[in-house]
This record gives C-alpha cells, sequence and structure tokens, in this order.
C-alpha cells in the first residue's frame, strides 16, 4: 500500500467585511463611560485587527491555526459582555455574513455572535485539515504532525458541534455547513484520516498481521460512520458525489485491508476455512464499492486495484491449499465473528486550547465574579438535571423489573391469545419453516436417494468401458498369441481401477450414513412435527377461564388489572415528557445578560432563575409516588388473578413447550446439515466419477487405435508382405477380425468403427487437462502420505467424510429433473469441444511404418497414488 494514500482537507468559510469598532466603543461609552471607552481602545482596536485578517488569507497555515484560536477566545470574551442581537437595548449594528464552505452561493446573516464562534470553530478545523494534508507523511516527524493535526481538527469539530452548532441557528437560519449533523461527519472524516496515518506507521514499521487488521478495521468504522452520515438528510444533498464516492470507497478499502492482514496471520495459524472467508468478503466489499465510485482520485483506484490484486493472490493460494491439505469447510460470511478494531486516536480536547479565562481583553469591562457567577450557577442546575434525570431512569426500570417478576403483560396477552414465543426462539422457528420445516426432510432424503442410484449408475457404466476392453484385449492376445506385444489392460488401468474401487468403498460408506439420516427423521419426527404449526404460538398451551367458577368475577378480575396496566403505561409516558422538558428548561436557560446587568446580589438572581425547574421537579416526584402505589396494587391484582387462573400449571406448561421447541430446532438443523453434507459428497463424487469415466473412455479409445494399427501389422508379418508404395495392402486375414478398410495410417479411426465413436463432451464440469499426444497418467491427486478425502474414515460428528475439491463448479444438475442449491452453473460455450486425447504422426507414402512394439509406450511407468481430477 503506498504511503502518501489520498486524503481530504477542508476549504475554509468565506465571510464579509464586518465593522465591529464603533458600535462596541458606542456601547462602552452609553452603558459605562467615555473614560472606559478610552481605557478600552487597545482592546478594541485588537478586535477590529483580528476581525480584519480573518477577512484575509494567510499564506502561513500554522499562522493562521493561531489568530483563528486568538479570535475565537476573544469572542468568548465579548460574549460575556456584549449583548449582540437585533434587541433594540443590544448592539444590534453588528451583522455577521459567512457563507457555506461546500455550497459558496448560499450564505447565512445573523446579528448573533454564536453564528461568528461558529464560523470560526469551522474554520479551525479546517486549517487544522490543511496542516495535517500538507505534511510530509513519508518521514516519520510528517506523519506524526499529520495524525496529530487531523485529530485536532476533529477536536474542533466535535467542539463545533456540542457547544455552538445549535446556538448558532437560534438568530436564524445557518448554512448548512454548521449543523450539528455535518460537524459530526466532518469530526468522523478526520478521526479516519488520523486513524490511516497510524496504519501507515504500523505498516511502515513491519508490525504483526494482527495489529495492522485491528488498525485498519477501526480506519475503514470511521469511514463507514462519516460515510453513513453522508447518505442522509440534510448531507445527502449537500456534498458533492465524488466526496461521497470517496467516503464510501475509502470505507471498503480499509475493511477489505482488514480482511487481508487478519487473512494472514489466520494463514499462520492454519485456518484456512476462515481465510477463504475473509478474503471473499473483502472481495465482495471492494467490488461493490467500485460499482457506486463516481470521480475518485486515480491514486486512490490504484490502491484500491492493488489491495484486489493481493486479495485475489491469497485466495487463489488458500483454496489451493485448503483443496489438497486441509480440506476444510469454508464458513459462511455472516456466520463470521465482527473483525476486531482498535482505536489508536481520538479527538483533540478543545477546552483547554480555547479556554478564555487567562485572556485580558476588557478585563476592566466585567469582573471575574460574573464569570464565576455564571459558572457556579451552571452547575447548580446541572446537578438539579442529573438528579431528576437519575429518579426517571430508576422508575422506569423497577416498572420494568416489576412487571417481569409479576409475567405481566404477558400471561394478560396469553388469556387473550395474542402471546408469542421469545424472539429468538420465534426468529429461529421461522427460519426452520423457510426452508420448508420439518416436511421438506423427506424430499431432501429422496433427492439423495437419486443422487445414490445416479454415482451407482455412473460407476458401474466406468468399470464397464474398462472391462469391455480387457476382453477385447483377452480375445486379441489369445488369438495373435505372442505377436501380440503391447502391455496387458490390467497392469495399465490398475491406478484406474483402485480408483473406482475406492469411489464403490464411498458409496456403501454413504449409504450407510443415508440409512442413519433415515432413521433419525423417523425417530424424531414427532417431536419435530411441532415446528410445522403455522403460526408456531398455535402449538403452545392456552390459558383460558377455569371451567369451574365460584362467583363468576373473572372477567372483573382481569379488567381491574388491565387497567391498572394502562394507568402505568401513562405514567411511564409522562416520565419520558418530564426529562424532554428538563432538557429545553436548560438548552433556552441563558442568564448571561441578567449577570451582565445586574446590581443587586448574584445570590438572589440564582435563587429566581433556579425556581424556573421548581415546578417540574415537582412533577418528576408526584409521578414516582403515584408509580409506587400504582405497583403495589398491581401486585395485589396480579396475586388474585394468578390463584384464579393457575398461572403456575400454565407458566410450567408453557416452558415445557418452550423446551420442546427449541429441541425440535436443535434435531432439526441437525439432520438438516447432515443431508445438505450427504448432497455435497454426492455431487462431488459425481463430478469426481464423471472425470475417471472420461479418462477411462479416453484409454479404451486410444487402446482401440493401438489395436487395429497392430492387427495390420502381425497381418503383414504372417504373410511376409510389404506395403506398396501407394501404402495399400495387397491382403486380408480373416483370422485377424472384421476385414479393414483400406486406409491411410494419418488417418483417424472411423467413428463408426470405433467402440467408443468420439470421446463425450463433458458441459456438466470443467474438461479435464489432456496432454497432446498420447493417453499419459495425471499426477497424483495427493502428493502427501495424507489419505483422499473419499477414503478416509467418517468422523463421529459427521454422517459424511469426502470433502468437496475446492475449485469445482458444476454446471448442470447431478440427475435429470434435480434442483438441489449446490450448483454453479457455468453455461459452455458453443461448439467447444474436448482436446483429442491423442495424435498420430502422418506418414509419408510409401513409407513403412514402425511395427507397435518399437513404439515408446503412450502409458507411463506406473506411478502409484491416484488419477488426479481437475
Amino acid at each position: 500500500m503506498a504511503v502518501n494514500n489520498v486524503m481530504l482537507a477542508i476549504h475554509e468559510k468565506k465571510t464579509s467585511s464586518v465593522e465591529m469598532y464603533r458600535p462596541l466603543r458606542q456601547y462602552i461609552t452609553f452603558h459605562y463611560s467615555e473614560r472606559e471607552a478610552q481605557n478600552l481602545e487597545d482592546d478594541l482596536q485588537s478586535i477590529r485587527q483580528m476581525r480584519s485578517d480573518i477577512e484575509r488569507p494567510s499564506d502561513s497555515p500554522d499562522a493562521r491555526r493561531d489568530l483563528l484560536q486568538s479570535y475565537y477566545r476573544a469572542l468568548c470574551l465579548m460574549e460575556s459582555r456584549f449583548p449582540i442581537s437585533a434587541d433594540r437595548d443590544h448592539i444590534n449594528a453588528i451583522s455577521f455574513t459567512w457563507h457555506d464552505a461546500f455550497k459558496p452561493n448560499k450564505k447565512a446573516t445573523q446579528q448573533n455572535i454564536h453564528l461568528e464562534k461558529a464560523a470560526v470553530l469551522f474554520n479551525l478545523g479546517a486549517v487544522y485539515s490543511q496542516i495535517a494534508l500538507s505534511a510530509d507523511r513519508t518521514a516519520a516527524h510528517g506523519l506524526k504532525q499529520a495524525c496529530n493535526s487531523f485529530q485536532a481538527a476533529a477536536g474542533a469539530f466535535g467542539f463545533l458541534r456540542d457547544n455552538e452548532a445549535t446556538k448558532a441557528a437560534v438568530g436564524g437560519a445557518a448554512t448548512l455547513d454548521l449543523s450539528g449533523e455535518c460537524a459530526g461527519m466532518l469530526e468522523k472524516l478526520m478521526l479516519a484520516q488520523a486513524q490511516e496515518c497510524f496504519f501507515e506507521k504500523v505498516i511502515a514499521d513491519g508490525k504483526p498481521p494482527g495489529l495492522c487488521a485491528k488498525v485498519s478495521r477501526q480506519v475503514g468504522l470511521y469511514y463507514e460512520e462519516a460515510y453513513a452520515a453522508l447518505n442522509v438528510q440534510p448531507l445527502n444533498q449537500h456534498f458533492d458525489r465524488t466526496w461521497i464516492s470517496h467516503v464510501q470507497l475509502k470505507a471498503a478499502q480499509f475493511y477489505a485491508e482488514a480482511c487481508y492482514r487478519f487473512g494472514l496471520e489466520l494463514h499462520d495459524k492454519e485456518e484456512i476455512a476462515e481465510e477463504i472467508a475473509r478474503l471473499k468478503s473483502g472481495i465482495t466489499a471492494l467490488a461493490d464499492a467500485k460499482k457506486t465510485a463516481k470521480g475518485v482520485a486515480a491514486p486512490l483506484l490504484d490502491a484500491v486495484t492493488r489491495l484486489e490484486a493481493n486479495l485475489n493472490r491469497n485466495l487463489e493460494r488458500a483454496m489451493k491449499e485448503n483443496d489438497r491439505v486441509y480440506l476444510m469447510r469454508v464458513p459462511a460470511a455472516n456466520s463470521l465473528s465482527p473483525l476486531p478494531a482498535a482505536s489508536l486516536v481520538k479527538s483533540t480536547p478543545m477546552n483547554e486550547i480555547l479556554d478564555a479565562s487567562k485572556e485580558k481583553l476588557f478585563a476592566s469591562l466585567v469582573p471575574d465574579t460574573s464569570a464565576k457567577a455564571l459558572s457556579r450557577y451552571t452547575e447548580m442546575v446541572d446537578d438539579i438535571i442529573r438528579t431528576q434525570a437519575e429518579k426517571l431512569q430508576q422508575g422506569s426500570e423497577i416498572t420494568r423489573v416489576k412487571l417481569k417478576e409479576m409475567d405481566l403483560p404477558d400471561s394478560i396477552l396469553a388469556l387473550e391469545g395474542n402471546f408469542t414465543l421469545p424472539v429468538d426462539l420465534k426468529e429461529d422457528v421461522e427460519a426452520v419453516q423457510i426452508v420448508g420445516g420439518p416436511s421438506s426432510l423427506e424430499a431432501e432424503l429422496q433427492q439423495l436417494k437419486d443422487l445414490r442410484r445416479v454415482n451407482q449408475e455412473l460407476l458401474v457404466q466406468t468399470e464397464e468401458l474398462l472391462q469391455k476392453e480387457a476382453r477385447e484385449d483377452a480375445q486379441f492376445r489369445s488369438q495373435f498369441g505372442t505377436r501380440w506385444t503391447r502391455p496387458q489392460s490390467s497392469t495399465l488401468t490398475k491406478n484406474l481401477q483402485d480408483r473406482l474401487n475406492r469411489f464403490a468403498g464411498n458409496l456403501k460408506q454413504a449409504t450407510e450414513s443415508d440409512a442413519r439420516i433415515e432413521r433419525a427423521v423417523r425417530e424424531h419426527s414427532a417431536l419435530m412435527s411441532i415446528l410445522d404449526h403455522r403460526p408456531i404460538e398455535a402449538a403452545l398451551p392456552s390459558l383460558a377461564k377455569p371451567i369451574l367458577s365460584l362467583d363468576g368475577n373473572e372477567d372483573a378480575i382481569v379488567g381491574a388489572l388491565k387497567q391498572s396496566l394502562r394507568q402505568l403505561e401513562i405514567l411511564g409516558a409522562q416520565r419520558a415528557g418530564l426529562e424532554d422538558m428538563l432538557k429545553e428548561i436548560k438548552r433556552k436557560d441563558d442568564i448571561l445578560p441578567k449577570l451582565m446587568t445586574t446590581a443587586g446580589s448574584y445570590e438572589d438572581l440564582f435563587r429566581k432563575e433556579i425556581a424556573k425547574y421548581d415546578h417540574i421537579c415537582v412533577e418528576i416526584g408526584q409521578n414516582i409516588e403515584a408509580q409506587e402505589q400504582l405497583l403495589l396494587q398491581i401486585q395485589a391484582q396480579n396475586d388474585h388473578f394468578t390463584a384464579v387462573f393457575n398461572l403456575e400449571d400454565y407458566r410450567a406448561s408453557r416452558e415445557k413447550s418452550y423446551k420442546q421447541i427449541a429441541a425440535a430446532i436443535s434435531k432439526f438443523r441437525e439432520i438438516k446439515d447432515n443431508i445438505n453434507e450427504g448432497l455435497k459428497f454426492y455431487v462431488t463424487l459425481q463430478d469426481a466419477i464423471t472425470i475417471v469415466k472420461q479418462q477411462c473412455s479416453d484409454f479404451a479409445m486410444t487402446r482401440n487405435i493401438q489395436c487395429r494399427e497392430m492387427i495390420e501389422d502381425v497381418q503383414r508379418q504372417v504373410a511376409g508382405l510389404s506395403f506398396n508404395a501407394n501404402g495399400r495392402s495387397g491382403h486380408n486375414y480373416s483370422s485377424a477380425g472384421p476385414p479393414q478398410s483400406q486406409r491411410s495410417v494419418s488417418q483417424p479411426p472411423d467413428p463408426q468403427s470405433s467402440p467408443h465413436p468420439s470421446r463425450p463432451q463433458t458441459p456438466y464440469y470443467q474438461s479435464v487437462e489432456q496432454p497432446a499426444a498420447g493417453f499419459t497418467q495425471p499426477q497424483p491427486a495427493y502428493a502427501s502420505s495424507q489419505q483422499p478425502p473419499y477414503h478416509a474414515p467418517l468422523p463421529t460428528s459427521s454422517h459424511y467424510q469426502p470433502q468437496q475439491p475446492v475449485g469445482h463448479e458444476y454446471g448442470q444438475p447431478a440427475y435429470p429433473g434435480w434442483r438441489g442449491p449446490y450448483y454453479n452453473a457455468h453455461a459452455q460455450q458453443p461448439g467447444s469441444q474436448p482436446p483429442p486425447p491423442y495424435t498420430i504422426p502422418p506418414q509419408q507414402p510409401g513409407s513403412h511404418p514402425p511395427p507397435p512394439y518399437t513404439v515408446p509406450s503412450p502409458y507411463p511407468p506406473h506411478q502409484g497414488g491416484y488419477y488426479k481430477h481437475q
């Protein structure tokens, strides 16, 4: 992966010129004195100069950063001293105008200092991002600078979201880039790029793949959060599509990078199956993201392409090793646990950086006691909010626990017929019913039988090919005696016959496994029949009125209990509303203007202002007290209800049904998994037998051609004749078999006269690779001492040991009409033919063909092992 990967920086917001000196000086003169205005002349000039500098671009990002921080602290001091708003008694001659950073044609103008503060914070985050982007990340110090600057940018945007975004919109409509949603998205984007710097560092330092995977995954998570924010209102229509595509592709890139690095660790641990699943998941994520990515930078596409190549290379290696050595079942992507992640970055806290408490501007205008008074009042409000919120949450938790202990409202719902299973159990039942339920097992068992029959018939046909060729060879060997010099069939077909014997053994073991599955289906059909109920609640016991009633007041008991539950629900809704009211009162609680103008005691002002929370505190206390009384009433009513309707027996019966359903689901899944394994086994075995059958057919065809040539040669030896100049024989020998038509030896055998007219096409699977000349024995399928999968003993945890070789694709059903879920059809190209299994060199006219026994044998010496099927 390239060190200088593509990252994003934010442009600053543009503003219009603002005259602040004159309105501020007039305010000081009017509310204080001319002498005070003269004393603060330097401070007023500093504010004027900083605002003027803000309006002009700067060549130095570092100087720009310091200016923005100083100006923000100055604005904080101004906020507590100068009430800037449209109010007639406030400073209403100052209007701030700021353009949207992403859509400069949109702007907002307000007489609100919070708009100015929010815009300055935005530009501070933008400048930090520019500093980070300009750093040389090829060097260690540059990489550290970039990482720290991105974290500082995230801190600035987070501070904007938490402190100024809402206030900036109070005085009027602000631009969307100053909204809490946009600031939150930019914070996640900056954190993603800071984490990406850490990823570049661990890669450069050669850290272990496991650590690299964790860092990379966290990069992807931050990008995913930013992408999620960009895809919802109000941001989805505000940003350029290239931005969204960039963030989307980055999220996919680092998820795939995590899969790649995690796969390296899995490979070292020899957990090949999970490695394959992880690599496939990463490749899929990249492919999906590239489909929708528009206008992204070319270096990013190049990085993604390189990563995709690495994933595919490792996937191919892992699949080959799994096919030849490990033979592990690859888990489904949705069954994998989430990739581990490790966050090494966080938003830089801006409280200390932007703290204005030590600034000296306008120090003589407002005493420190005012600022301290405001802080003390804020602490008082926060303590009230925290205490009351804890009471509300505790009340809701008590209600939940008490109702659960009394099995309410489930018992009332059961009486009305509206009961349901627990969520997890219901989801498991629905999953079983979606795939057909227990009634579908018989059809799948029939598929097993049909596939087993197809494999048995195919195996018999293959054996008959070898037997027929052996009979013909024995006939001619008996007829010609010592003149029949070619090797016997049994010496050449030993390996083929051994494989067929092993296949027969596999089929025998599979037949026994099928019988065990059929017995399991019969033995547990009664248990699993409960899963066929639709809806499943129909199988549960019902709660009904008692058959014998002493006073007939059952309906009244139920009605009173339901009424109490409705009242409890109303109290819960009231608590939610009270909590929202608390937050709203705090949001609007701004006593700063009053602190700045009060002439009396701060304590008197605090008592007056804090009283606005008294009425809601009283309502919260009343709500909690009413709930306590109502819960006692519900407890008594429920005890009566339980006794009259005999709920204890119903609950015991219900729990028994839950356990039965859970046991049925477990047994169904066990049988279903075994059937699926059997289906995969038979499909795999059919393909392997088909390949061996093709080899046997090629072998028989080649032997047939040799047989004809040897008959002609033996006839010439017996007659003592030779070919004439045009290559025609003068005699035929009836004892050597049926008369042969005169032909050139360079011609292929006549399809009509050959026992095997032509090599059959194989559109159901990938064709076996054949050499250019002769029938050669493929290399053994298993080079190690490990036994092949079709002949290994069955483990106790599975009915089928043979594993499907990774790499095979099955383009057609195992037999006509079967539609199993294990095929990945790929149609064969029209007109394609398999390569010929042999090539006969052409002879010059008049030349004498060498006798067969002088030709090097087309069969290599016995090598042992098995024929390899591709």
